[in-house]
């Protein structure tokens, strides 16, 4: 199994180029003829931002009644970007062995790094996000401070971690589509449950709570969070790390067992 994941990472490192290459050119395809090309892919999640901040704080009156905290645009929006490339890897990046077919039928293109074109292809819009929720942190009168190291950590370990599971969701999705139309099922589910527009800690069900920190998506909307708003740590909240550390070694040895299974198998399915 070990040999599997260090074929994979030669691989990854092996056509490097070749992967970003086709990340850019289906970031090409996806703009191609519009008269505003790439701004586009920041049109849509800036729109997304602003109905959701005027649907929580200015009609439901969300925000915090402490008048000395953050404004609550940068609480939603260190939630919501993070969340717009989970949910590009959950709506596309689940079947991309079907996705781009010819590269496992005719070039024989190394079958664990394709689905790195699809996180090269959006990584490369969620950076400009990334980059705006930065502009906005400041904008918002806040300081720079030793917090906001945390930011690249979090997303390497997002990104590895959705990296993983397109591996094993693209693998299975290859053999079953009712995979892909499961995941693309609990993706809204996902959303409204995983503690995107709403405070986890500010739950008093226990049990849900305790749930809740294997969810993948909520550790990682929470350590963004940290970093951006509540200003702590992330490691001061243990639970949260074991939580998500468990899960990704659960996801990890489950996708290299699928991938060694399927791998030789993908092809001919295709």
């Amino acid at each position: 199994m070990w040999s599997s994941l260090k074929n994979i990472l030669g691989d990854d490192w092996a056509w490097r180029s070749q992967i970003r290459n086709l990340g850019m050119f289906e970031l090409k395809k996806k703009s191609r003829g519009a008269a505003l090309g790439w701004l586009w892919f920041f049109v849509k999640p800036a729109l997304y931002i602003f109905v959701f901040w005027f649907a929580l704080e200015i009609g439901l009156r969300s925000g915090s009644s402490d008048p000395s905290a953050p404004p609550y645009i940068l609480w939603l929006s260190a939630g919501l970007i993070p969340w717009f490339f989970m949910q590009s890897i959950l709506n596309g990046g689940t079947d991309v062995f079907h996705k781009h077919g010819y590269l496992v039928t005719k070039i024989r293109f190394p079958l664990g790094s394709i689905p790195l074109i699809n996180i090269v292809s959006n990584l490369v819009i969620q950076l400009g996000l990334l980059l705006a929720l930065v502009v906005m942190y400041f904008a918002c009168g806040q300081p720079p401070d030793a917090y906001l190291l945390q930011v690249p950590l979090i997303w390497a370990v997002m990104v590895v971690f959705f990296y993983v599971f397109s591996l094993m969701a693209s693998c299975m999705c290859a053999f079953s589509k009712d995979v892909k139309n499961l995941i693309a099922s609990l993706t809204t589910p996902f959303f409204w449950l995983s503690g995107i527009i709403f405070d986890m800690s500010a739950l008093d069900v226990g049990w849900v709570k305790a749930i809740m920190l294997f969810n993948p998506i909520t550790s990682l909307t929470t350590a963004s969070r940290a970093a951006f708003y509540d200003k702590y740590w992330i490691w001061e909240k243990p639970e949260v790390c074991l939580g998500f550390a468990a899960v990704f070694a659960v996801t990890l040895l489950a996708a290299l067992f699928v991938y060694k299974r399927t791998r030789s198998e993908v092809a001919d399915v295709l």
